[in-house]
């Protein structure tokens, strides 16, 4: 039985789409410009998965496509990126060391008892630290859980490359116009 309408053949540009070369074990050979946790230091060849690499790695900065020559130049700079991971890691202590002095009081409602009538979490953490001028972000704060009543909490802040620090949170009940009357 002959077709009566022709299918359209599509083609696609073969030059379009890059090719990421493949590493060993079929994944993707990455040179890491900047540590990922959990994955690798800077400088370090890595293989990763092709979407990881085209979704996240690539797209972010931190990693680049690991050729002979990024391998060369990460050999023959290796004395700079140990500095220049010695001072991003002061910096951190630092950051570490005030976020320690740092103590923040967050308002929420509770009732008589000092239930909370919602909860405290680490979005409204990080905006009292970023009000006392201390700025980190949410997946920083490590919460055992919400916050859900009034009182003095020590959270967990993870700076970066196993430095932690710990903030004081204070949860007040939050004053109303009725009770200022």
């Amino acid at each position: 039985m002959p077709q009566t309408k022709k299918q359209k053949k599509i083609r696609r540009n073969p030059s379009r789409f890059k090719r990421l070369p493949k590493g060993r074990n079929g994944g993707i050979e990455l040179l890491l410009i900047q540590s990922v946790e959990h994955l690798g230091e800077q400088g370090e060849v890595i293989e990763v998965k092709p979407g990881y690499a085209k979704n996240y790695l690539l797209p972010q900065g931190l990693a680049a496509i690991a050729t002979d020559h990024h391998k060369r130049m990460v050999d023959k700079h290796k004395a700079k990126l140990a500095e220049i991971q010695k001072a991003r890691l002061a910096g951190l202590r630092a950051l570490a060391s005030e976020l320690k002095q740092q103590s923040v009081t967050i308002e929420a409602n509770a009732n008589e008892e000092g239930h909370l009538y919602g909860s405290v979490g680490a979005v409204e953490i990080v905006s009292a630290l970023k009000a006392a001028g201390v700025s980190i972000a949410t997946d920083q704060v490590r919460l055992e859980g919400p916050l859900k009543e009034l009182g003095l909490y020590t959270v967990k802040i993870h700076v970066g490359q196993e430095i932690d620090s710990e903030v004081k949170v204070w949860v007040v009940p939050s004053v109303t116009e009725s009770e200022e009357s």
